[in-house]
């Protein structure tokens, strides 16, 4: 009999590694991860690894312990930690993989930021990482060794079903072209038509809409996207859709990282609602009735058991792969909070 794996968790986003510990009926393992009085990173390992496969649970964002950059150097300490602990294996999951718009040049002497990470969780000792919903798919070529890219797609389809925002009453809209593939998964799934909001950037974080490609008048609109960041798009969006004759605007993503004033921004937005994971935390979800953010700990639960027992990981994402897992564990709850 195989030895059960580990778990362990930084500070970023503690209650999803709970919630995923929960559902594979393990616990999070003991580690102090906290800062000296010089503000350096701390970590050490409290239980014995040697010999096990550890996953390391940290989204790269910022939490109510720190900065984007805490995390991530907590992640890397505590991969090295492991490895010099003689863990057999290690593996990063990270829930929200910070750093991912920054996956090319857009002008002339800029760091590809997103392989910079990957390059420093390879020579912590990760050996393999999952994750979900990336920026841009092929950052999974930043790595050497296997990337899981998990999707969310299910589990915000199976909500938008419950709310019945599917079928021919509804568009799913993408907010940029390319976002299309995403906003095409999501209409098969739904059975409903798709919609393309076209736009450009003249500026970081700014964006004006230019044109939008489908009929959308007389429809729900529903726009996807992986992330929310300033929420400046997304409200220009729902205001062209609208004017196009839309009867409502939703919105759905994977990431919500609602940096600035996002949440003032899409309160503020003809939005209906805003509709996110917990791959980053919300603690105060519940004080913004316009917001809801979905539990994702299953998808990252049946993903770890999987590569424990070496079977296919992609396989969850297929109708077949779906049903079956549904069959084999109870109902939970959509909400985390």
């Amino acid at each position: 009999m195989s030895q059960s794996p580990l778990l362990f968790s930084g500070n970023s986003n503690q209650k999803l590694a709970e919630d995923i510990a929960r559902r594979l009926k393990l616990h999070v393992g003991k580690a102090t991860v906290s800062k000296f009085k010089n503000e350096e990173t701390r970590v050490q390992i409290g239980e014995n690894v040697r010999g096990s496969e550890v996953f390391v649970i940290q989204s790269i964002c910022k939490s109510a312990s720190g900065g984007v950059n805490d995390s991530l150097m907590e992640l890397l300490l505590m991969i090295d930690a492991l490895k010099r602990a003689s863990a057999s294996r290690i593996t990063a999951v990270v829930p929200y993989y910070g750093y991912a718009k920054q996956d090319k040049k857009s002008s002339g002497r800029e760091p590809i930021s997103a392989k910079v990470v990957a390059n420093m969780l390879k020579t912590a000792g990760a050996k393999r990482m999952v994750t979900m919903d990336l920026h841009a798919a092929q950052i999974q070529g930043f790595f050497d060794g296997p990337v899981d890219n998990l999707m969310a797609m299910p589990t915000l389809c199976n909500y938008l079903k419950k709310e019945e925002l599917s079928d021919g009453r509804v568009v799913i809209v993408s907010p940029d072209a390319g976002g299309v593939h995403r906003a095409e998964l999501f209409a098969k799934r739904l059975g409903s038509s798709l919609a393309i909001v076209f736009k450009r950037r003249p500026e970081p974080d700014v964006s004006e809409v230019t044109d939008i490609v489908g009929d959308v008048s007389g429809k729900i609109a529903v726009v996807v996207d992986d992330m929310i960041s300033t929420g400046g798009t997304l409200a220009k969006a729902a205001e062209a859709i609208l004017s196009r004759g839309a009867t409502k605007v939703y919105t759905v993503a994977t990431h919500g990282i609602f940096a600035g004033d996002a949440i003032e921004v899409l309160e503020a937005s003809p939005i209906e609602k805003v509709i996110v994971t917990d791959t980053i935390p919300f603690s105060d979800a519940l004080e913004h009735p316009k917001f809801s953010q979905l539990s994702i700990a299953q998808t990252f639960a049946d993903a770890i058991n999987r590569i424990t027992t070496n079977r296919s990981v992609s396989e969850l994402f297929t109708e077949d792969g779906e049903k079956k897992m549904n069959e084999l564990r109870p109902p939970e709850p959509v909400a985390v909070t």
